[in-house]
């Protein structure tokens, strides 16, 4: 019984321990977001939109206390690095919170809200636990960069300077 145990602990372990996704999942790419004029666009469309350049995602909302606090090194980074695409994606409650939010708090970038927050394929995908949550794609497409919390992460500013 012992032994057993061991073993499922190792492969619990083994399991846990997965690489995280370079590729979003068809689902995802296909979700579909609000855009500040009220047009809806998918995820493969806004991607598509910045090919060939590296991007940063940022989850957030204008609720979210840590959002708020980290936007200070989001604007460091878009000081830094101004060739990288910046979008936010919006966890709000509703649109004109969503809004205010981006008045109230300059934040500069591309902006889209998800309309039923969490509970979408991007959600299902990205597993959003904490906001904020920063995500890195690089010039080919590719998720380098699957989850950070703060924007002067190391992983995310090496990711950047590659």
């Amino acid at each position: 019984m012992k032994k057993l145990s061991y073993l499922l602990l190792a492969l619990f372990g083994f399991f846990s321990c997965a690489e995280p996704p370079t590729q979003f999942s068809e689902a995802a790419l296909s979700d579909t977001f609000t855009t500040l004029e009220g047009n809806t666009i998918s995820l493969k469309s806004i991607l598509e939109h910045h090919q060939g350049k590296n991007i940063i995602i940022d989850i957030w909302a204008s609720w979210c206390g840590d959002c708020i606090k980290g936007m200070p090194k989001v604007k460091a980074l878009q000081q830094k690095y101004p060739e990288v695409s910046y979008l936010f994606f919006s966890l709000d409650r509703n649109e004109a919170s969503w809004k205010r939010g981006i008045e109230k708090y300059n934040v500069v970038g591309e902006h889209f809200y998800l309309p039923k927050g969490k509970k979408t394929a991007f959600g299902d995908f990205v597993d959003i636990g904490w906001i904020p949550r920063y995500m890195v794609v690089n010039e080919a497409g590719e998720i380098v960069v699957f989850d950070v919390i703060e924007a002067d992460d190391e992983k995310l500013i090496e990711a950047l300077k590659n």
